[in-house]
């Protein structure tokens, strides 16, 4: 990886993905303010500034994208999360953004999330997505509405999608297509991480929803 050194503010730095997206921007170089519920939960690191609070509380998402060239966010919903997170908290994400000047963000979604312009599911994949409406309608709905913020902030958005995401070791190597179209059905959480930080430096999919995979 080969990203120039930035300024960065992280969203879900203590999630499975996001553990993965801080380890690797701190080994490139980066400084991060990282917002987190439970900040014990980060190691201490020099060039790593934590945040205490909710990616929903406006002061607290101000004080995480200050001073940064560029936002991270890699949070999702967990057991108990409200239905709207992933709306909400990207709502004061954009806003803290354009009150400080800041255009970049990269935000990562599931597989489900359509980009009907450039997808093309096959039966698997429309099994996928029909599954996840049925058994958990109100993620894919945060989803939608949470790219319907980026869509409409004015800033210069990437929404990552990806597919079944493992634990398995990093290879170094993936795919980036649409759903159905050069795409697997899985990868590893390090290895979309290495994607997401590529794309600070890369304006290839700047409004537009890549899907990464094996």
């Amino acid at each position: 990886m080969t990203t120039t050194p930035r300024a960065l503010a992280l969203f879900g730095a203590t999630g499975k993905t996001g553990r993965h997206v801080l380890a690797q921007a701190l080994e490139a170089g980066h400084s991060v303010r990282a917002l987190a519920r439970r900040p014990e939960a980060l190691d201490a690191h020099e060039r790593l500034t934590v945040v205490a609070g909710d990616v929903r509380e406006g002061d607290a998402v101000r004080e995480t994208v200050r001073g940064s060239d560029a936002v991270v966010s890699v949070f999702g919903q967990v057991k108990g999360s409200p239905p709207t997170l992933q709306t909400e908290g990207t709502q004061a994400i954009v806003d803290a953004m354009a009150e400080q000047g800041i255009r970049r963000i990269i935000s990562l979604s599931g597989g489900g999330l359509p980009a009907e312009e450039h997808d093309q599911p096959k039966v698997p994949d429309r099994i996928i997505r029909w599954l996840l409406r049925r058994l958990s309608p109100a993620v894919l709905d945060d989803a939608i509405a949470h790219l319907a913020v980026l869509r409409g902030s004015g800033l210069d958005w990437t929404a990552v999608r990806g597919p079944r995401l493992t634990d398995a070791p990093a290879t170094g190597s993936y795919r980036v297509g649409w759903v159905g179209v050069n795409a697997s059905t899985q990868i590893a959480r390090a290895d979309l991480a290495r994607f997401i930080l590529t794309q600070l430096d890369d304006v290839q999919f700047v409004h537009e929803l890549p899907f990464v995979s094996k």
